[in-house]
């Protein structure tokens, strides 16, 4: 079988994400909606740009190792017709999902991820402020991929898809689609309590294209009119820098696992354990947050 060769359709996407930007301005304008600030959006079209650069290398990483997995490791041949992408979208989808959420659950994984969430913007640029690290290790999602018969460059483009996918749901222009549409998909409103850093919104709704995962590994929020969304993060990190952006949370993570006196195990788990945790239990993790701000508002809020 001769290997598929596909275009690398995010490279021709760029002027789309352009022109949609610029259309999302207008129309947020004309509805009385601030969600643009210029040094924000420009900080996440410079890590746009980053990951777009680093991504020749980091894509190279990739496809080398689907490939290896692939001639050396898979169980069967998936041949490449139109069956094999439905059946390769719902498993890409499913393993997206998977990344996601363990990025949010585990620290090493969050170092590289929450460059993405660090705008407290949210808007179609917000799309684009994507990791410059991830790319290098955050693909051991996929391997089990190969491993079943997809060929690698399938894979690939179905990731790409995903991405394209994942970037009108980026804004503020849209409320709520059709409640068939909601069920199914994700939205922009589903999307938007995946960036609030609201304790009912934190870590909730993890999907890239099919919100049925989050609803059936219990990860749904819906977004309340109550609950107006707060984005960002947690703790915020005040900074326009890319340089700072792609690397902060690194530098904190390495200085909490090294520095002060601790056991080796708990220098260990500084990389394993979820965003906030701390050795001596004075750490707040989300599902901490979550809990308490659900044991004050049970009353209030219906979630």
């Amino acid at each position: 079988m001769q290997d598929p060769n596909f275009p690398n359709i995010i490279l021709y996407a760029i002027p789309f994400f352009i022109l949609a930007m610029l259309l999302e301005l207008y129309v947020t304008i004309k509805q009385g909606i601030k969600t643009y600030e210029s040094k924000d959006a420009f900080s996440s079209i410079a890590m746009g740009l980053g990951n777009v650069f680093l991504g020749f290398f980091s894509k190279a990483l990739v496809l080398l190792s689907f490939f290896y997995v692939y001639e050396n490791f898979r169980i069967a041949t998936i041949p490449v017709v139109w069956w094999s992408f439905v059946l390769l979208f719902f498993a890409d989808d499913f393993a997206y999902y998977w990344f996601h959420r363990i990025s949010h659950e585990c620290r090493i994984f969050w170092a590289s991820h929450v460059i993405h969430h660090s705008s407290q913007h949210y808007n179609l640029s917000t799309a684009l402020r994507q990791t410059w690290s991830g790319g290098f290790y955050t693909f051991i999602f996929w391997l089990w991929l190969p491993i079943l018969g997809f060929h690698p460059a399938m894979i690939m483009l179905q990731m790409s898809i995903s991405l394209l996918y994942q970037f009108w749901i980026h804004t503020e222009a849209i409320d709520k689609l059709p409640k068939w549409f909601e069920a199914v998909f994700n939205t922009p409103s589903h999307h938007r309590v995946h960036h609030g850093s609201n304790p009912l919104y934190l870590d909730r709704n993890h999907a890239g294209i099919l919100i049925i995962w989050d609803k059936l590994f219990g990860t749904f929020q819906p977004e309340l009119k109550e609950e107006k969304v707060v984005y960002g993060l947690v703790k915020n990190i005040h900074t326009f820098n890319p340089i700072k952006i792609a690397f902060l949370e690194w530098y904190y993570m390495f200085k909490d696992a090294f520095s002060g006196r601790k056991s080796l195990k708990n220098r260990f788990l500084y990389f394993i354990k979820p965003p906030g945790w701390k050795h001596d239990g004075t750490g707040k993790v989300s599902g901490d947050l979550r809990h308490e701000f659900l044991n004050k508002e049970s009353k209030n809020v219906k979630v």
